[in-house]
């Protein structure tokens, strides 16, 4: 089963790109974050978790040109998930 992980890349000059990366899982399978961890090795970015909760990257060398790495969405074919900060903010209030 396939992956496609979008994420956002934020850069020093405040810019900021949207990309993309597979992952190969088996079935029903979700991605880890060793498996998030390789693949955004793989395209050149060495990164390490800031926010598990926010899906947050931040960059192992303080000299990159980048300075975080946040996924937006993985979709998985059929099963999806994407990042609804509204509804993240109205559960927040109720716990």
């Amino acid at each position: 089963m396939e992956c496609l992980v979008h994420f956002e890349v934020k850069h020093k000059n405040n810019e900021s790109k949207q990309l993309r990366g597979l992952i190969f899982l088996n079935d029903q399978q979700q991605p880890g974050d060793e498996q998030l961890l390789q693949m955004f090795r793989d395209m050149k970015f060495n990164m390490v978790i800031a926010d598990r909760d926010t899906l947050l990257f931040k960059p192992v060398d303080p000299s990159a040109d980048y300075v975080s790495i946040r996924i937006i969405e993985l979709d998985m074919g059929e099963d999806r998930y994407t990042e609804d900060r509204d509804l993240k903010t109205i559960l927040s209030n109720f716990l």
